[in-house]
């Protein structure tokens, strides 16, 4: 494929997301969704310019000569659906709504929608308080049992059980974190910014970013519990503002992304104990870049072999190579997203492809991730309001 040079990427791409705008208030129609099509769901931010209606529903085309993207219309009308999860087995959403106020109460909101699996057509199930407010982040343990979510704005965290049709139950756990670190805009207090589990189902990192810590919870699957564990966190260099966590999948190792500072930490990781230790700190950027720039989404290949992290300022994926046994990262590639700020990017689950969503910019860059890791964008991209989040639904999950 060819590998456009950032300057035209840019140019092409914007020439190219014009009139692609999924309308407001489509509906998918089932006969416009192949039945063997990877589903592609949109978070979008519906408050930042009034022009989103909520979760857009994409259709992944790889059979042409270049990848891209069908818009199939509004999935799911919701309030800032900045982040979402899939249960592929149930054929489950679970989305936060990043808000400050939820049926009066100031807390954020937590949605389930089931998935209709000849349109791919949400259907709202229920919604409960996040327990805090801003919820920026979820996941739904390994089981399907709970979803645990962090609340951006109170800096805390919480568990919601999840029943076998999908409705979401009372939280059965919340951690109010306290405290503060060194940057005086941003860190009075804490920012629950994610919430992860490891590979395990054992134990809870929550990446607290007003904190300069990543807290360390006992996860009870049976219960939806939280206890604060021994030691009860793991530190990042201060100011750093940690964002986002993921494991490499054979729990070797840990990769924090600090949004402050655009730097990855990695860490060593005693699946047994609980335990991290920072091993390597790396810069996000290359080494001449003088503008502002702060990192959002992180991401490891299933392999272990990759790490990817977006950069908002530079409007970049970063890739780095994983050494096996230190665990360690090289920086092999700065992709451009075509567009401004990448908020997130999604890699569907047979890793064959990325797909950024530049928030600034309105547009989606589909990339296909080449045998070394390395990217190689389509070179068009496709509109889609306010882009925060980007999720999959593979095929055989349709069936």
């Amino acid at each position: 494929m060819r590998r456009f040079r950032p300057a035209l990427l840019a140019l092409v791409i914007a020439f190219c997301s014009f009139a692609q705008l999924p309308t407001a208030g489509q509906t998918p129609a089932a006969s416009t969704v192949a039945p063997d099509a990877t589903l592609v769901y949109v978070g979008t931010y519906t408050t930042a310019k009034n022009t989103s209606k909520g979760i857009y529903l994409f259709q992944l085309d790889s059979k042409g000569s270049v990848d891209t993207l069908v818009p199939l219309g509004v999935a799911g009308e919701t309030v800032n659906p900045s982040f979402l999860d899939i249960d592929p087995k149930r054929r489950l959403l679970f989305a936060v709504s990043e808000v400050n106020n939820f049926e009066g109460k100031t807390v954020g909101a937590v949605s389930a929608f089931s998935i209709d699996s000849a349109t791919g057509k949400l259907t709202l199930i229920n919604q409960q308080p996040s327990m805090g407010t801003g919820p920026c982040h979820l996941v739904l343990d390994k089981g399907g049992r709970h979803v645990l979510v962090a609340n951006y704005g109170s800096g805390s965290v919480a568990v919601l059980p999840v029943a076998p049709d999908g409705r979401l139950g009372e939280a059965s756990a919340t951690v109010q974190h306290t405290g503060s670190s060194v940057n005086p805009d941003r860190q009075k207090g804490p920012h629950a910014h994610c919430l992860i589990l490891d590979p395990a189902n054992r134990f809870a990192f929550a990446c607290d970013l007003g904190l300069d810590k990543v807290m360390i919870y006992r996860y009870d699957s049976e219960k939806g519990t939280l206890t604060a564990h021994e030691p009860a966190f793991a530190t990042v260099k201060p100011g750093a503002g940690p964002r986002d966590m993921v494991f490499r999948p054979d729990s070797r190792f840990a990769y924090v992304g600090n949004e402050m500072q655009s730097t990855i930490t990695a860490f060593s990781y005693d699946a047994k104990g609980g335990r991290l230790a920072e091993i390597q700190t790396v810069s996000t950027l290359p080494s001449d870049f003088q503008g502002q720039n702060s990192i959002a989404e992180l991401a490891v290949h299933p392999s272990g072999k990759y790490v990817y992290i977006s950069n908002r300022g530079h409007n970049s994926v970063a890739v780095f190579s994983v050494d096996a046994s230190k665990g360690t990262l090289t920086l092999l590639q700065h992709q451009s997203t075509g567009g401004r700020t990448p908020r997130h990017f999604g890699m569907d689950p047979a890793a064959r492809y990325l797909i950024m969503a530049n928030q600034q910019s309105d547009n989606l860059l589909v990339s296909r991730i080449d045998t070394t890791g390395r990217l190689a964008p389509s070179g068009e991209l496709v509109a889609a309001p306010t882009p925060v989040y980007v999720a999959f639904l593979p095929p055989n999950a349709r069936r």
